[in-house]
């Protein structure tokens, strides 16, 4: 039998049970369920794509598999996890997603998603994924309706994960909550989840060569000046209506003659590029100076249009990749949350809120588990093979799990084989009065 690559499902898992083992536990000693236990049972319930802490606890208490694979050697029950995991700080469990992307680095799995040479796209977006008018704590954001005056309370989350426009995975970072900070009762924003964001990614990753992928809600000075303080490049969404000095200048430059326009036809689809280097962001800040680029894809009578700002300089030879670059940025709504939404993993549902960090700590496990499956979609050979003859993901999780909750197994590995390869049952026990 070969051996599980360095990227498998199971050589991942026990990445992830040694860091959990490292977080302090600061209960007493004698407590019955540890902690590192509790974090991987709801790392386990996210891996196995259970929708909700019922359908988990219904297995929990007869399911060997669960030690074998996930190394839990007391299973808690929904209220002990939920009990246990509310006062763990989400920063504890950040590390984590630093240990699996080091492990798929090191083992060349990234490598192919670089981009225009050295560089890696990182694109951020702010998504919503809980809301409610009656549940909520004090990390809630609070939106006060100026109408009926009920209040909605809400959590979001700022993810960011590198992308590659010919590649469908997607390497997710440790995302940052969007929550009312200790001590405060005034909202989050995304603006300043970002500046979080971006000094931890630095923290992380001092060495990585990043183009940072936004939309034009992110064409702004502070944030500007936030990358280039973090040595990160950038190819920002623009849109005219936020920036009318932007593109006053840029039509009085082409007016003068000193933009440039490139077109060529890729079969029906004509292709339209007009760029300006070196152009003031706006009138308040005129020492930002920016690379305008402005596109149109053109078929029969439809035409699309998109426009961004770089710090790259743009010449005819490099503004087809700035342009895929730019768009690529959709695959943090594609690729992540919209997966994360309706391929399986039930981001939307509430799977306990608590009263201090449950809500966070529970999305941030969530989005450890779609890492860890991106991972092995990147890398991993078997998963690579199984996840194409099951032809989805969802499909895949449903077998994956009908096997997990009904065989024992040794390890992940042997139930993707036995998805892949098939398998026979050589015998039925049924146990009961005779």
């Amino acid at each position: 039998m070969a051996v599980p690559s360095a990227l498998s499902a199971d050589n991942l898992v026990q990445l992830v049970r040694r860091g959990v083992e490292q977080i302090q536990d600061h209960r007493a000693a004698n407590v019955s369920i540890s902690l590192a236990d509790a974090l991987m049972a709801a790392f386990a319930m996210f891996s196995l794509k259970d929708s909700s802490l019922l359908e988990f606890d219904d297995r929990r208490s007869r399911d060997a598999n669960l030690q074998h694979i996930y190394g839990l050697a007391k299973v808690p029950c929904d209220t002990q996890m939920r009990t246990i995991l509310d006062p763990v700080a989400p920063a504890e469990i950040k590390p984590l997603f630093k240990q699996v992307f080091a492990r798929l680095d090191r083992h060349a799995g990234l490598a192919e998603m670089s981009y225009l040479g050295h560089y890696y796209l990182l694109s951020l977006d702010g998504t919503q994924y809980f809301s409610s008018k009656k549940v909520h704590c004090s990390s809630c954001l609070a939106r006060k309706s100026r109408r009926t005056g009920e209040v909605t309370y809400s959590h979001q989350m700022l993810g960011g994960a590198i992308v590659h426009p010919d590649s469908p995975v997607v390497i997710p970072l440790a995302p940052e909550p969007i929550i009312k900070q200790d001590g405060t009762t005034k909202n989050d924003c995304e603006r300043n989840a970002a500046k979080r964001f971006l000094a931890q990614v630095r923290q992380d990753h001092p060495d990585l060569p990043l183009i940072i992928v936004e939309d034009a809600l992110s064409s702004n000075a502070p944030h500007i000046r936030e990358l280039q303080k973090h040595d990160m490049r950038f190819i920002l969404g623009v849109k005219e209506g936020d920036h009318p000095f932007l593109f006053d200048q840029v039509r009085t430059a082409q007016e003068a003659g000193q933009t440039s326009t490139y077109e060529y036809d890729d079969g029906p689809i004509t292709q339209r590029f007009h760029f300006l280097n070196q152009v003031p962001l706006n009138e308040s800040n005129q020492d930002i100076l920016v690379n305008f680029l402005e596109y149109w894809e053109i078929e029969g009578d439809q035409v699309q249009h998109w426009c961004w700002i770089t710090d790259f300089i743009l010449y005819q030879w490099n503004v087809g990749a700035i342009m895929r670059g730019g768009r690529a940025r959709w695959k943090i709504e594609n690729e992540t949350f919209n997966t994360l939404k309706n391929q399986g993993y039930h981001f939307e549902h509430n799977y306990g809120h608590g009263q201090e960090n449950l809500s966070v700590n529970f999305a941030l496990l969530m989005m450890l588990a779609f890492l860890v499956d991106q991972v092995q979609q990147r890398a991993d050979a078997l998963f690579q093979a199984v996840l194409k003859k099951e032809g989805g993901r969802k499909r895949l999780w449903a077998h994956a799990r009908a096997l997990f909750y009904t065989l024992e197994f040794a390890s992940m590995t042997d139930i993707y084989r036995a998805l892949l390869y098939g398998y026979r049952i050589e015998q039925v026990t049924i146990l009961g009065p005779t």
